[in-house]
């Protein structure tokens, strides 16, 4: 478990990255990128539920919150009792049963992709690729200060737009593919979805290896 985790919240961490745009690709990209970053600005909640290919091979599931800005909850179906929160300002992650346990500042992690306000996908943070095929449009973004960490292809489909999934690849080429289905937005999402309610965090560091 502890490295899925790592593959995941690791690429998280780097949120994004590759070698830099050449111009042309960028000006065909702005459209694009304005679209998407409207659409993504536009959401104050969204609910849907998730189904997460991992390097390992492994598939799990389970349902996603986000409430703009800052806040975000993956809660993964049983077997698994994995949670990862974002309250605002950091990301707590943590298991009871492996009794692994994290926390990052939120900047750090693909949080910020999700529920950063304003989002602009220009600057620090920018559409590297844009390509529309088959009524989906597929972004890939990258991080200019750390062209050596990794990207983020994020999907949304068009028509009304909604975001379809996103996939995570790191420095080594290890991907993490996260697919949405059934995704709502504008529900009434309770201030408790984003608040660590776990274990005592001593206690889930005492208990892990």
């Amino acid at each position: 478990m502890r490295i899925l985790l790592a593959a995941l919240l690791l690429s998280f961490t780097a949120l994004l990255a590759a070698a830099p745009a050449n111009a042309q690709d960028l000006a065909q990209s702005q459209a694009p990128a304005a679209e998407a970053e409207k659409y993504i600005n536009s959401i104050r909640t969204l609910k849907a539920r998730f189904v997460q290919s991992n390097p390992n091979g492994s598939v799990v599931q389970g349902t996603l919150y986000v409430r703009r800005p800052g806040r975000m909850r993956f809660e993964y179906d049983a077997p698994s009792q994995l949670k990862i929160v974002a309250d605002g300002s950091q990301v707590t992650m943590w298991d009871t049963v492996t009794k692994d346990f994290g926390q990052w500042p939120i900047g750090w992690t693909a949080a910020s992709f999700l529920v950063k306000e304003p989002l602009s996908l220009s600057g620090d943070l920018q559409v590297e690729k844009a390509e529309r095929s088959d009524g989906m449009l597929q972004l890939t973004l990258s991080q200019a200060k750390k062209p050596q960490d990794g990207k983020v292809i994020v999907r949304l489909g068009e028509n009304p737009m909604v975001l379809r999934g996103w996939t995570i690849i790191d420095n080594r080429g290890n991907q993490v593919n996260v697919s949405l289905q059934d995704v709502q937005s504008g529900l009434q999402l309770a201030d408790s979805l984003f608040k660590f309610d776990g274990p005592d965090p001593g206690e889930m560091r005492r208990g892990g290896n």
